[in-house]
């Protein structure tokens, strides 16, 4: 009977990436039309073209956050092992650039194939990579399988499972235990991801702690940040960080309902692609703005209400410079985005209701009075205005931040003594 089951998810899983293979042409070029990157590179998503490297240490992050998040266990198994050869894959554009930015300079970097049988197969014994780490939850069967036949260890590193996400998998209960069980390591972040991973059929697992935490702000962020604040003249400052689709909307119209006219708005949306769209939205709210790639070192306006954060690889500058920072995707039911880097430079963190997401990060944060839940975009504003109104509030506030961040660090060091084994062995 499991081998039956099995035998029906993998042919359920078969047959809906045989129905997806037309679209994926179309997806990406109706993608391309707001993210030019998206047209480049076709190859690569079905491992053609020369090989980058042979034999290396091969991390996968699927974006921006997670290759964000990958970086203090890089630099510690590049550490542990000066002469691996890294590769670096991954899914978007935004993920691309951001790795180039991080690790061009050492690593060579393509997209990840999509997850058809021939072209993982086609993948692994063109690159024979010497072990493969998949940050967060990155569960592809022909992946998986593939690596299993070509002798390439597995490890989900950082890994978290909501109980959403959870449920997706119990879908296809065999195939999602059959893939689990050839992870040669589970690194979780929290004991309530481990918990779900093995309930899901995960062997060998280890609470290791959040990557994130170990990401520590870069100086030259920080002093850039400085110097921002300084152009912005002495006005408070609101940062809106991450923002998704359908926030920015209620967002600027209670900004512009309550806030006091020397209140400064910076306003960062989470995707590139979306930059024209939010300055629309801002001009439709009638609020006054500038973007940032267009400031070029000069002064911001005396009038200007709102500064477009239109600019990537910025975000802990952004931090830097504000005095109270909003983390988005979570006004909306996405899940939320990263808030320890906003804690971890001092600054007093808002978070709407929808965080399962970082779900562990959050409930930690909150209870160590670095942060604060907000039922909505009317309540956000409400509680900004508090603390840009209390300097003593905001100081509680982002000394418990650094203190939250600086007590959870140390994944880096326990992912990577569970990984180098594999590669020594490799």
């Amino acid at each position: 009977m499991p081998n039956l089951r099995l035998l029906l998810d993998w042919s359920l899983y078969r047959l809906a990436l045989l129905l997806a293979a037309p679209l994926i042409p179309l997806r990406l070029l109706w993608r391309g039309r707001r993210e030019r990157g998206y047209w480049r590179h076709w190859g690569e998503r079905l491992a053609l073209g020369p090989a980058p490297v042979t034999g290396a240490l091969w991390i996968h992050a699927v974006s921006v956050g997670e290759m964000r998040a990958a970086q203090p266990l890089i630099d510690a198994l590049r550490d542990a092992h000066p002469d691996a050869p890294v590769l670096l894959t991954c899914m978007t554009p935004t993920g691309r650039a951001t790795a180039e930015s991080l690790y061009g300079e050492f690593a060579r970097i393509v997209y990840l194939p999509y997850d058809y049988a021939g072209a993982m197969r086609r993948f692994m014994r063109r690159l024979q990579p010497r072990v493969g780490i998949l940050m967060e939850t990155e569960l592809w069967p022909n992946l998986i399988h593939a690596a299993a036949r070509a002798g390439v260890p597995l490890v989900l590193a950082n890994a978290r499972l909501s109980e959403r996400s959870a449920r997706g998998y119990a879908r296809l209960p065999a195939l999602t235990r059959a893939c689990l069980q050839r992870i040669a390591v589970v690194a979780a972040q929290t004991e309530a991801d481990a918990a779900r991973l093995l309930k899901l059929g995960a062997a060998s697992v280890h609470v290791t702690g959040n990557l994130k935490f170990d990401i520590a702000p870069p100086p030259d962020q920080l002093e850039r940040g400085t110097a921002w604040r300084a152009k912005w003249g002495s006005r408070p400052v609101l940062l809106a960080a991450s923002t998704r689709e359908g926030e920015e909307a209620p967002l600027l119209r209670a900004f512009a309902d309550t806030a006091p006219a020397e209140v400064l708005l910076v306003l960062v949306p989470r995707h590139p692609q979306r930059f024209d769209a939010v300055a629309a939205l801002i001009e439709s709210a009638g609020l006054t703005y500038q973007r940032r790639s267009a400031l070029d070192g000069t002064a911001l306006d005396a009038d200007t209400q709102v500064l477009l954060g239109d600019s990537l690889g910025e975000l802990f500058a952004y931090y830097a410079a504000c005095d109270v920072a909003f983390v988005g995707g979570s006004l909306m039911p996405l899940g939320g985005q990263n808030l320890i880097e906003a804690a971890s430079v001092g600054r007093p963190v808002l978070v709407g209701p929808h965080t399962f997401n970082f779900e562990e990060a959050t409930r930690l944060a909150i209870e160590a009075g670095a942060a604060m839940r907000v039922s909505d975009a009317a309540a956000l504003l409400e509680h900004a205005l508090k603390l840009l109104g209390d300097a003593a509030a905001r100081a509680r506030m982002g000394e418990a931040g650094l203190e939250f961040a600086a007590r959870h660090r140390g994944a880096a060091a326990r992912v990577e003594v569970l990984v180098s084994p594999l590669l020594k062995a490799g």
